[in-house]
C-alpha cells in the first residue's frame, strides 16, 4: 500500500522510499506538505548510473555518476514514492555493500547479454551471406 497526500505516513514510521533510481529504508522525519522528509537508514537498491533520459546509452554527452544517499541523510519524497517498510532495517554499511554488488552484477549480466547478442548476430549475418 503506497501512501498519498490524503493517507500520509506517521512521524517516525519506517518506510520503503523510492528516490530517483535508488530504493531505501528510512524513517519519516516530517510530513504535512506535498512531500515527506525521510531519514535514510539503509540502501535497498543502489541508484543506476548514466543518463536517466537515455537509459542504457553509453554515448550521451553526460554520463552521470550516482551515489546512494548517505546514512541519516534526509530526503524530500512525494508520498506516492513511500510505502510501509516491513521487517528489520539492515545495517546501513552492509546494505550499501550488498546493493552496490547487486547493481554491479546486474550490469555485468547486461554486458554479457549484449556480448552474446552480438555473437549470435554475427552468426545470423553469415547465414544471410553478408
Amino acid at each position: 500500500m503506497k501512501f498519498s497526500q490524503q493517507n500520509q505516513p506517521e512521524k517516525d514510521q519506517l518506510v520503503r522510499m523510492t528516490y530517483k533510481t535508488g530504493v531505501y529504508a528510512g524513517k519519516v522525519w516530517e510530513t504535512g506538505g506535498p512531500r515527506a522528509v525521510v531519514q535514510v537508514l539503509a540502501v535497498l537498491k543502489h541508484p543506476q548510473q548514466g543518463n536517466l533520459h537515455c537509459p542504457y546509452d553509453p554515448d550521451v554527452p553526460m554520463f552521470h555518476e550516482r551515489k546512494a544517499l548517505s546514512y541519516t541523510e534526509k530526503a524530500l519524497c512525494v508520498y506516492q514514492d513511500l510505502e510501509p517498510f516491513h521487517g528489520e532495517v539492515p545495517d546501513y554499511q552492509a546494505s550499501l555493500v550488498r546493493a552496490l554488488e547487486e547493481e554491479a552484477a546486474d550490469l555485468d549480466r547486461l554486458k554479457r547479454w549484449a556480448e552474446r547478442g552480438l555473437e549470435t548476430l554475427s552468426i545470423v549475418k553469415r547465414d544471410y551471406g553478408m
